[in-house]
Parts: C-alpha cells; sequence; structure tokens
C-alpha cells in the first residue's frame, strides 16, 4: 500500500473542480492537486513521484479528458483513472480507452467518496 496516494482532479469548471478538492481533502485525507486544463495535467502527470489517482472531466480544455486518459494508460497503465462527464454516453468510450470508474456529473459527495476510498485503499 502506498502511504502517500497523491491525487489529481482535472476539471475546467472551478467551481466543481474546487468543491471535488474540497471534499477529497476532507473525506480522504490525502494530497489533491488541481487542473484546468488536461496539459497541465500531463505535463504534471509524468513527473516523478505525480499522482497514484486522476480523476478527469471528459470536457477539458487543450487536451480533452479521452487523450488524457489514453495517454496515461499507455504510459502509466498502473495509475487510476476516474472519467467524469454529463454525457452517460461517454462511459463506453471511456471504459474502451481503459478508465477504471466513470463518474456520471452531477454526482453525490458519497459517490466520489466511495469510489476513490476504494482505489486509495488499493493503492
Amino acid at each position: 500500500m502506498i502511504q502517500n496516494v497523491k491525487i489529481v482532479v482535472v476539471d475546467q469548471d472551478k467551481l466543481v473542480r474546487d468543491f471535488t478538492v474540497d471534499v477529497l481533502e476532507f473525506c480522504v485525507n490525502r494530497e489533491v492537486l488541481a487542473f484546468e486544463n488536461g496539459k497541465e495535467a500531463w505535463e504534471y502527470i509524468q513527473k516523478p513521484d505525480n499522482a497514484h489517482i486522476i480523476i478527469s472531466d471528459a470536457d477539458i480544455p487543450v487536451m480533452n479528458g479521452f487523450d488524457l486518459l489514453k495517454n496515461i494508460k499507455e504510459t502509466f497503465p498502473e495509475k487510476t483513472c476516474i472519467l467524469m462527464s454529463h454525457h452517460y454516453k461517454n462511459e463506453k468510450t471511456a471504459k474502451e480507452l481503459g478508465a477504471d470508474a466513470f463518474l456520471a456529473k452531477p454526482f453525490y459527495i458519497d459517490e466520489l467518496f466511495e469510489l476513490v476510498q476504494q482505489y486509495v485503499v488499493a493503492a
């Protein structure tokens, strides 16, 4: 089990991004970093000692969530990737690209917590 699990949240909507970060910091007591676009997140994820769990919206600027997911799974298949979207149809594509889980927006706090806690414990 990894002691200091780091979580990355990627969402262009500042309100959703900040809410998700606050919930995760409070509920799972882990370091959480936030990015508003896929390119910034990808640059961070490639650095040593980076994130273990990535939670990304599908519709983010510069590099969309699907491309981010694809890059992560091709380069770091051991990382946990959770894709979020308002569009239920995106779940199939997310799973095909290797997403470990899909979170439909809007979501309840307990859904987010339970999903992330499952992967924090497994890390």
